[in-house]
């Protein structure tokens, strides 16, 4: 009985540390130069910051674990509600695109670098869909999937912010020399920077009908988020498939043509956010209420970060970081440049 109790307070103490991570970062995040970098990296640096200086009991890890897990996809579920899929349609094909084939590129580039550079398959892939899709958001939708593990996940999160955050004053420095309308400019931030974040906080100096053109191109590129969480999701249970194979083949070479029946990964959250999504779009919520349930989503996301941060030695950084940031700023240079080059292919320069 006693031990239950301690048990419960320390997971409710686990679960009290990322709270209050989350709650210092969303307060962090309002000051002007913090701003580019938003709540959810914040959370991740206080959560590794905190670690550095604290020694963390062992019997509040499970707490931890919770907000980075269970709260993470509950976070991103609530996250559809920043979709209106009818606001994206009416976009425009050119739009879509330019957000489409950015990704992609950005997608085999960052990855096909990682590869060249010999980064561990799987943070490979969540920097490089850090860097095509959504930054943090992403690398957290997409590391269940492909099962990284949470020193994974929050590497890859803390190098996609920190060449976010870099990108972002780049932007800010050279819009007046690109020679670009405020619509062309805000094309080309909300299809090439990497977190919602560093997208308003580039797409500020052209004004409310390039800032919200902006968030619109950029939040397309977050409803792809879905599709390559799929394939993912898929090729990753294909490729496990064939190593059990492999496995039993060498152990008993004779059963070498049975397969076993596997069940496709279903993301349930992913399909959450869809419907999260879906029910934003058809009005089914009130503007105010769905304000709220972003905020919250923000909030559980930036518990999740800082449960992240809280498993990561800055050793371990120091160690896995720095080859992924040059992969991740190899990709970033080329996507500027592809992004670019398609706002004036597509004539909306």
């Amino acid at each position: 009985m006693h031990q239950g109790f301690h048990r419960y307070v320390y997971f409710g103490g686990g679960l009290a540390i990322t709270l209050l991570l989350a709650v210092a970062a969303k307060y962090l995040a309002v000051l002007p130069v913090l701003s580019i970098m938003g709540q959810l990296v914040l959370a991740i640096l206080l959560g590794t910051a905190l670690r550095a200086v604290v020694t963390i009991p062992e019997q509040a890890m499970p707490g931890i674990s919770f907000s980075g897990k269970r709260l993470l996809r509950a976070g991103i579920i609530l996250l559809g509600l920043r979709l209106n899929l009818g606001d994206i349609v009416q976009a425009g094909p050119k739009v879509l695109a330019i957000a489409a084939i950015n990704l992609v590129f950005t997608l085999f580039t960052v990855y096909g670098l990682s590869r060249w550079l010999r980064i561990e398959r799987r943070l490979g892939l969540l920097t490089a869909c850090g860097t095509a899709i959504c930054g943090a958001a992403a690398v957290a939708a997409i590391a269940p999937q492909i099962k990284a593990a949470d020193h994974e996940t929050a590497v890859s999160a803390a190098v996609v912010a920190v060449l976010g955050t870099v990108f972002t004053l780049v932007y800010t420095i050279l819009y007046p020399y690109m020679g670009l309308s405020a619509t062309g400019y805000g094309i080309l931030a909300g299809s090439t920077l990497h977190e919602v974040a560093h997208v308003i906080a580039a797409a500020a100096p052209a004004g409310q009908q390039g800032a919200d053109l902006a968030i619109l191109v950029k939040l397309t590129r977050v409803v792809m988020l879905v599709p390559v969480a799929l394939i993912l999701g898929l090729l990753e249970t294909r490729r496990e498939r064939k190593v059990q194979r492999k496995l039993a083949t060498a152990e008993h070479p004779w059963n070498e043509g049975g397969r076993q029946r596997q069940k496709l990964p279903v993301p349930w959250f992913i399909g959450g956010f869809l419907l999260m999504s879906g029910i934003n779009t058809l009005g089914l919520i009130p503007p105010s209420v769905a304000a709220e349930l972003i905020t919250l989503a923000y909030l559980l996301l930036a518990m999740a970060m800082a449960a992240l941060g809280l498993g990561i030695r800055l050793r371990t950084f120091a160690r896995m970081g720095v080859r992924p940031i040059i992969a991740g700023f190899a990709g970033s240079i080329l996507l500027t440049v592809l992004g670019f080059g398609l706002v004036h292919w597509f004539g909306l320069s």
